[in-house]
């Protein structure tokens, strides 16, 4: 059995799978809503502009706080949009997926059967740095 081969049948297998396919649709409109894309752009320009006025040596409290405030409030308008709504939605219910295949993978590599090992999800935010445990 070819490893490589049967992880491109995987990968075969998660592309068809319904939640990848919510997750390109909602990716391609967000990549099309161009007032969203501007208010990415917006909100891009203004973090970096925050992280210029947080570097200097002597900082204009007044200033970062009306940069701060200008930065949530265009965040807000991001998330509130619908096309980021679902694609929010959409991101989490892949990684889910992924998560779970990552770790049915991780387990089977230290040696539990593929074909009963179940990965614990409870609380898991699926950033493994502080875990102690999926496996």
């Amino acid at each position: 059995m070819d490893v490589i081969k049967t992880a491109r049948e995987l990968g075969k297998a998660i592309q068809a799978d319904e939640r990848y396919k919510n997750y390109t649709a909602a990716k391609s409109h967000n990549d099309s809503d161009e007032a969203l894309q501007n208010l990415i752009g917006e909100f891009n320009l203004q973090r970096e502009n925050l992280t210029l006025e947080a570097a200097k040596p002597e900082k204009d409290q007044e200033k970062i706080n009306i940069l701060n405030e200008k930065m949530r409030e265009t965040y807000n308008e991001i998330m509130s949009n619908p096309n980021m709504r679902a694609f929010s939605a959409a991101k989490a219910e892949i990684d889910v997926l992924i998560n779970r295949v990552n770790q049915i993978i991780a387990m089977s590599c230290e040696g539990d059967d593929p074909e009963t090992c179940e990965p614990k999800t409870a609380n898991c935010g699926g950033g493994c740095g502080g875990c102690g445990g999926c496996g």
